[in-house]
């Protein structure tokens, strides 16, 4: 079991937990995800993106949201609670290069936070990096401080404008890609009509762009199946030929329409799942 060693609401409706796992800290690689269980009864796996690590200290993090059953109950834990089980590091990790020209970052929504140890990476390798962040207002921006903290340049738009510049990330990426020395790879975690749109952005530009696909993950391992997409015009799993890929090459539609597969059951337990907590509230005074 895991110990819980802090918990912070990012956002509306993100979650960032900070939890013993010394073991993982110190084998991870950026681009990497863990799988976790909120008990140690037979519980949904939840496969997430690791968002930060200390191996001096022990600690791994991650950020998520809380979207089905399982998630709402991981997000009810506290420092001082326990994680049923935890399972990493998994997937390949990031491919890390040197580059001369900057290298882009695009993250929306909470995928800012799993971008957070590829910035680390990259700027350990030497690169220049600017990152971009999108989301709908000032309130639902995440990981700014610790972004700023690392990265050469830190770009925000906001949908309403009420923080950076107002619009969305391709406005920005595109002044970046029109720029004297466009980058040199581009980067995007996100929700995936983001990561589309980004590759669009890049792709007129003949830059190149990664991609994270961890949204899509289910079970982690490549057992269920449930992370299959076409990259290529080739069938790969999410879980274990990545979760990073080449985002030119990515079915965008396949993906988003095989992502709406659960949506009502997932969404059926998140409401089932938070009534019953409500109801024991009331009951226990708890």
């Amino acid at each position: 079991m895991n110990k819980i060693l802090e918990k912070r609401q990012l956002s509306e409706n993100v979650y960032f937990l900070k939890f013993e796992a010394p073991d993982i800290a110190r084998n991870r690689k950026a681009g990497q995800f863990l799988i976790v269980q909120v008990d140690q009864d037979l519980t949904e796996r939840i496969p997430l993106t690791i968002a930060d690590a200390n191996a001096e200290e022990g600690w791994v993090a991650i950020a998520f949201q809380p979207v089905g059953a399982s998630t709402y109950k991981l997000s009810r834990l506290n420092a001082g609670d326990y994680l049923g089980g935890v399972l990493g590091p998994l997937g390949t990790p990031s491919n890390i290069h040197k580059y001369d020209a900057p290298v882009v970052c695009v993250g929306g929504g909470f995928g800012t936070a799993p971008l957070y140890p590829i910035v680390q990476a990259l700027k350990e390798a030497g690169n220049k990096v600017i990152l971009i962040e999108g989301a709908r207002n000032k309130d639902l921006l995440i990981f700014v401080d610790e972004m700023k903290a690392v990265c050469d340049e830190v770009i925000l738009m906001t949908d309403d404008g009420s923080a950076g510049e107002k619009g969305v990330v391709t406005i920005a990426l595109e002044r970046l890609c029109q720029s004297d020395v466009p980058p040199a790879e581009v980067i995007a975690i996100g929700p995936p009509i983001m990561m589309k749109f980004a590759c669009q952005c890049a792709a007129k530009y003949n830059v190149p762009c990664t991609v994270s696909l961890n949204t899509i993950m289910i079970d982690g391992t490549g057992m269920c199946g449930g992370c299959r997409v076409s990259v290529g015009g080739e069938t790969k799993f999410v879980c274990v030929d990545g979760p990073d890929f080449d985002g030119h090459q990515v079915d965008w539609d396949n993906m988003m329409m095989r992502m709406k597969s659960f949506k009502p059951q997932e969404t059926e337990a998140f409401h089932k799942c938070k009534m019953e907590a409500e109801a024991e509230k009331l009951a226990t005074g708890k």
